[in-house]
């Protein structure tokens, strides 16, 4: 067995409806369907597939001892002049970095979402022309 691509990443947030707000406006996922749970949240849909879980609790997890321990979670992006202005529509703040071409060359649009969450969204090389300065 190799690991082919990233699943789903599960996020827990008392605010969980911004976050489905935010992930729907910004990133463009799609809500979707979702088993029948005994806790609210939502799944997110990127071509088809539930990429982002949203779990409801009643308490905001940011105490240290229950404090996400993941870095960040990475989406692969197409259109950068797009989502770029779509960032800057909505007052978003990010960086743009671009990776050196031994390294791949793609270029990381790094940004966060309302519950600090680290999100990346990488392009395809060929769309580095494309790369705004950080907003």
């Amino acid at each position: 067995m190799t690991v082919q691509s990233l699943d789903h990443v599960a996020i827990r947030s008392a605010r969980w409806q911004a976050l489905r707000d935010w992930y729907v406006e910004v990133l463009g996922l799609e809500d979707g369907p979702r088993p029948d749970f005994p806790f609210p949240g939502a799944w997110l849909y990127a071509n088809g597939r539930a990429v982002v879980h949203l779990i409801g609790v009643e308490v905001q997890p940011d105490a240290p001892e229950a404090a996400l321990r993941l870095e960040h979670c990475a989406f692969r992006g197409r259109g950068l002049a797009d989502f770029l202005a779509r960032l800057d529509r909505l007052g978003i703040a990010r960086q743009v970095v671009r990776l050196p071409p031994g390294a791949g060359g793609a270029v990381l649009v790094n940004l966060h979402d309302p519950d600090g969450n680290h999100v990346h969204v990488d392009f395809d090389p060929d769309e580095a022309g494309q790369a705004a300065p950080a907003g």
